[in-house]
């Protein structure tokens, strides 16, 4: 007894949506900690640098998760 399809497409797009959500979070945090704290700069430049990776991040996410 499975849940119908259109409740199994739903909880597949929510696994998407996530997993989008999580790299593109990840990469920020990782873009921003490396740029603040081993390279030194400037809260703004980080930012804007993290802010650039979470987007590439969850393009390439994205273009795997619907492969």
């Amino acid at each position: 007894m499975g849940l119908p399809s259109k409740a199994n497409r739903g909880s597949e797009a929510v696994k998407k949506v996530g997993f989008i959500a999580i790299h593109a979070a990840l990469a920020a945090t990782f873009m921003f900690l490396l740029q603040r704290f081993v390279m030194n700069a400037t809260q703004e430049t980080s930012l804007l640098w993290a802010l650039t990776f979470a987007v590439c991040a969850a393009g390439l996410a994205y273009k795997q998760a619907n492969r």
